[in-house]
């Protein structure tokens, strides 16, 4: 009887510590992610083993988003902070230096591919902004020597997102290393999707008539352009804040629209369309969505849709474009 009942309090002691270690085997790693692109990547690597959050809430624009300080505390402890690194998020060096970041796992996704800077192409207007009007009032010869950015829409090509996924599934390896062989086989399933949206790109130009898409306002698809030999015309380059263009740049895209003749007008998400439509107007072109996937609405982010289902959306419009 003696001998059962040491054996009982031992069992009751040793509970708490048992319960401990299970919660610690099953508590998820918690990643922050800025936008919409690794927030997918990581629930398609981590699925169940990691508890992913968007900061930019769904519908909102985010060349506009600086994080609360609220936020920046949840960051300081997540396990993983992953940002695209681009003008979008200046915010983040600055913010997070002012906390003590302790472990957390920073990942900056531009320093993972090979960037290409935004350019100003053909009837293109000039991207300014009340900063840039600023400095050339500070400086009259500002705009003889005005530096390129780099895009920062590094995901609108599966080339990059390729190199991005990659380089998500190897910060959760290092960080959750106890589920590292579960995080490889999901980057391997989902690396053959990316490998299929790739050639199903490149089956598309390559089978299309024409290589020239036009967008009706600024053009997030640099990447794609460059990795699949599209030329394009728009009414601005990838991160301008500028929503309504001029009247010649309007009659210049209806020019080429005509001369090309062009069958397909793009806008992109969150757009009003007003100058699609006028495009559209005045000619016969159709407009059509082209994703940039830099974040989605409200209702598709309940309903779940993923990068590959949008991308998938633009490959179709692509080949309406280019026949």
């Amino acid at each position: 009887m003696k001998k059962s009942l040491c054996l009982l309090l031992i069992m009751l002691l040793l509970l708490p510590l048992t319960m401990s270690c299970q919660e610690e085997n099953t508590e998820k790693v918690k990643v922050y992610v800025t936008n919409y692109p690794p927030y997918d990547f990581v629930k398609q690597i981590g699925k169940g083993k990691v508890e992913v959050t968007m900061l930019l809430s769904p519908g909102c624009e985010s060349h506009y988003y600086e994080a609360t300080l609220s936020e920046l505390m949840n960051i300081q402890a997540a396990d993983l902070f992953i940002y695209v690194g681009g003008e979008s998020d200046t915010w983040v060096n600055d913010s997070l230096e002012i906390l003590d970041s302790g472990n957390l796992t920073r990942l900056t996704l531009m320093d993972k591919v090979n960037t290409v800077n935004e350019e100003t192409v053909e009837g293109m207007e000039h991207k300014h902004d009340d900063h840039h009007e600023e400095a050339e009032q500070r400086d009259e010869d500002h705009h003889d020597h005005e530096e390129a950015e780099p895009d920062e829409h590094i995901w609108t090509s599966p080339k990059n997102a390729k190199k991005i996924v990659q380089a998500i599934c190897d910060s959760l390896c290092a960080i959750d290393e106890e589920n590292a062989t579960y995080y490889q086989e999901n980057t391997a399933a989902y690396l053959k999707e990316l490998d299929k949206l790739d050639d199903q790109f490149q089956s598309v130009v390559d089978g299309g008539k024409r290589k020239t898409i036009v967008l009706a306002e600024r053009f997030p698809f640099i990447y794609l352009a460059k990795d699949y030999g599209l030329t394009y015309y728009a009414a601005f380059a990838g991160c301008s804040t500028q929503n309504d263009p001029s009247l010649a740049t309007i009659n210049f895209l209806i020019e080429k629209i005509e001369s090309k003749h062009i069958p397909i007008v793009f806008f992109i998400e969150f757009s009003s369309e007003k100058t699609a439509d006028t495009l559209c107007q005045s000619t016969r072109a159709q407009k059509r969505l082209l994703h940039s996937c830099h974040n989605v609405s409200k209702a598709d982010f309940d309903k779940g849709v993923t990068y590959l289902e949008l991308m998938y959306q633009n490959a179709d419009y692509l080949a309406e474009a280019l026949n």
